[in-house]
């Protein structure tokens, strides 16, 4: 039997954090022979609710499921932990300005970015979900000092996963036929999902799908959706959110398919013109529990313009908590 791997989750008691801890628990994202010590944090008022969740998981009785740590206080849940999906964040409220919300969730990030400086694995892989969620991976990376600092990443994979979906049911092919999609950017509205170098059961996807598709309904879709799942369900995506937990850690660590990439956002390190100091979503491939960036891609202009304009929110996302990347 392998030694257990503590899992840390925040905001567990929320709508993501249920839909994800169970599946953890299960196997599905670090593998089904790999034990799992499960850390999960709340702010206390929602403690009692966290608690039915643990009577949930105990009540699957999941083999892999070694013990169980509820906490309100970060350096517990994070004490030793190997990999910390940090989904807890702040939601909009009524009135509230995005800097404001900005500001909000940066003081939490960086207070659980100190807090894994003091109690993680010092080679910790952090995900960043709670919104807006490349800028507080940055937040949470600048205040984590001593941590590998590669390892503070922020996910893309849902958009990833939506552009998946949306050109499957455009070229009506199966989502396992599609191989090379990319997110470019920031995990907000002025994302870029680009086609430009994907392939559609070998055939590039360019050629199989109208240009005027792509820039007024493919884009923006891939762009709004989840407001669209807010319009639909009367709540933001939680279960296609977990998934795509799921999938960007699993491949981080087990590694992505031979012959594709997935999409992760990572610190930049100048590669295709965005410079460091922002998490910038890229193309990546993983193996051995790294990632590298896919290099040597052709990049047109129309494409350039997108990927600026989304490294502009970026920017003006971190001028706005400069105060807090010290």
């Amino acid at each position: 039997m392998k030694q257990a791997l503590n899992v840390a989750i925040t905001g567990a008691a929320g709508h993501i954090g249920y839909a994800l801890a169970f599946r953890v628990a299960s196997g599905a994202m670090l593998g089904a022979d790999q034990p799992i010590n499960l850390r999960l944090l709340e702010i206390t008022p929602a403690l009692p609710g966290l608690q039915g969740i643990v009577m949930e998981l105990e009540d699957c009785a999941f083999p892999l499921l070694n013990q169980i740590t509820v906490t309100d206080d970060a350096r517990t849940a994070f004490r030793d932990c190997h990999a910390a999906l940090l989904i807890g964040a702040r939601p909009r409220g009524p009135g509230m300005e995005r800097k404001d919300l900005l500001l909000a969730n940066a003081q939490i990030f960086s207070a659980q970015g100190k807090a894994l400086a003091e109690a993680a694995d010092r080679n910790v892989k952090v995900l960043v979900v709670g919104n807006p969620a490349n800028t507080n991976a940055l937040i949470a990376r600048a205040n984590a000092r001593g941590l590998n600092a590669r390892n503070f990443t922020a996910m893309t994979r849902l958009d990833h996963n939506r552009a998946l979906a949306q050109l499957s049911r455009k070229t009506a092919t199966h989502i396992s036929a599609i191989r090379r999609m990319i997110i470019w950017g920031n995990h907000s509205a002025t994302q870029y999902p680009d086609v430009s170098h994907c392939f559609v059961d070998g055939r590039p996807a360019s050629k199989l799908v109208e240009r005027k598709w792509l820039e007024e309904s493919f884009i923006p879709d891939v762009q709004q959706r989840g407001a669209a799942v807010i319009k639909a369900r009367g709540s933001s995506s939680a279960a296609s959110a977990a998934s795509a937990v799921i999938d960007h850690v699993r491949d981080w660590v087990r590694g992505t398919p031979e012959g594709d990439w997935v999409s992760m956002a990572i610190p930049a390190d100048g590669s295709y013109g965005i410079p460091e100091g922002v998490v910038y979503s890229y193309p990546v491939v993983c193996r051995g529990g790294d990632y590298e960036i896919v290099q040597g891609l052709a990049i047109d202009e129309f494409s350039r313009s997108r990927m600026q304009a989304t490294l502009k929110e970026l920017h003006e996302e971190r001028e706005g908590v400069q105060e807090l990347l010290g």
